[in-house]
């Protein structure tokens, strides 16, 4: 199968002269260069272990490098190989995780561990369309792992590369909008010898020196061929999607405690952004509703207990890539009924020392800081 063969065709690809492909040797030997000068150190760059790439390729996915560097080496720690992740709780799992956002890929990593295990016999699969087939991975991701463990030509078009080649070709449009052009562009670039080397040379030229704000042209090896810096577009491109005000959602969160001194925590569905995470409860203040009122209706739909609701704990901002929240936290005194599961996969009354066990989105953990400053009395 060819990259062509795997492109749907509804979006208009580059007119072919916004590339000569004469120059495209200058390219891929100058990007090289470059790379051996100003290439990053980096832990995953020193692997040739398909399951360790695979992990940093899935990390990397919307976090900058220096956040993933010490998750990166707690998890082989914890997880040294495929078949131990596939083995691993998936409480674990995610604890290990905790901190780095975008749950669905912890979740997917190890999903996909047990698919290897069942399916390749627990090793990594070498063919595009088997690890396409794996969870969590698309396209850009597969390419990177073929090309970084395997030594196969594959293109990949990950968000510094798409504006790297957005400014080299002054794409006319934002980039969502000829993504197949894009992909089209980095498989002719890509230097069939030295594959490796030149996609991680390709994402290294868009994290250090074709960055979003202030590129640094002077450095770029690709500045003689760049059109954008030609016609001095370099800081407007690429062109941005129109913006929209995020949404915004004001959530009333109960920490409910019980006479032997133990707090109520609920651990979520899978689905979703946070699924499989623990968290207090709570749930979205309607039009017209208190939050005081909200904490009590939400909690009696989602547990079946009743409460009382105390004094506020902390207020908390929080974003996430498509909204935001602001959870209003109170404790609150369990008064009636059995905690029930109605609206999530477990509850469980634990201690305040026992909260540290379990795995949190990064704003509940600002709420277990609160009441480690604020114990109840």
């Amino acid at each position: 199968m060819t990259l062509s063969q795997q492109l749907p065709l509804s979006q208009p690809v580059l007119p072919s002269h916004q590339l000569d492909g004469s120059v495209l040797p200058a390219l891929r030997q100058s990007l090289l260069t470059w790379y051996r000068q100003a290439g990053r150190e980096l832990p995953w760059r020193s692997q040739q272990d398909p399951y360790a790439i695979w992990v940093s390729e899935i990390m990397l996915q919307q976090t900058q490098v220096k956040t993933v560097i010490p998750y990166y080496h707690r998890w082989l720690q914890q997880f040294p190989t495929i078949a131990t992740l596939a083995i691993a709780d998936q409480q674990q799992v995610l604890k290990v995780w905790q901190g780095l956002g975008y749950y669905a890929r912890a979740r997917n990593l190890h999903r996909a561990a047990q698919v290897i295990m069942q399916q390749h016999q627990g090793q990594f699969p070498d063919q595009l369309p088997a690890i396409l087939a794996l969870p969590g991975i698309g396209r850009s991701t597969a390419g990177g792992i073929l090309s970084a463990a395997f030594h196969q030509a594959w293109p990949i078009l990950d968000g510094n590369v798409q504006r790297v080649l957005a400014r080299l070709v002054a794409l006319p449009c934002p980039p969502r909008q000829a993504l197949n052009a894009l992909w089209q562009l980095s498989a002719q670039l890509l230097d069939a010898q030295h594959p490796r080397d030149f996609n991680q040379a390709l994402m290294d030229l868009g994290a250090t020196v074709c960055t979003p704000q202030q590129p640094t042209c002077q450095n770029c090896p690709w500045q003689p061929h760049c059109q954008a810096y030609d016609q001095g577009m370099q800081s407007s491109l690429p062109m941005r999607e129109p913006t929209v005000p995020l949404p915004h959602k004001t959530i009333g969160v109960a920490v409910i405690w019980n006479d032997q001194g133990q707090v109520l925590i609920d651990r979520r569905r899978q689905s979703g952004l946070l699924g499989g995470l623990w968290e207090f409860p709570g749930g979205k203040v309607e039009v017209g509703e208190t939050v005081v009122e909200c904490i009590v209706r939400e909690i009696q739909e989602e547990l079946g207990i009743e409460i009382a609701v105390a004094q506020h704990l902390v207020t908390i901002d929080h974003a996430y890539t498509h909204f935001r929240v602001t959870l209003v936290v109170h404790c609150c005194r369990h008064i009636a009924g059995t905690p029930q599961p109605l609206a999530c996969d477990e509850v469980r009354w634990v201690t305040l020392e026992e909260l540290d066990q379990f795995p949190f989105p990064k704003a509940n953990v600002q709420i277990i800081e609160a009441l480690h400053s604020h114990p109840p009395t």
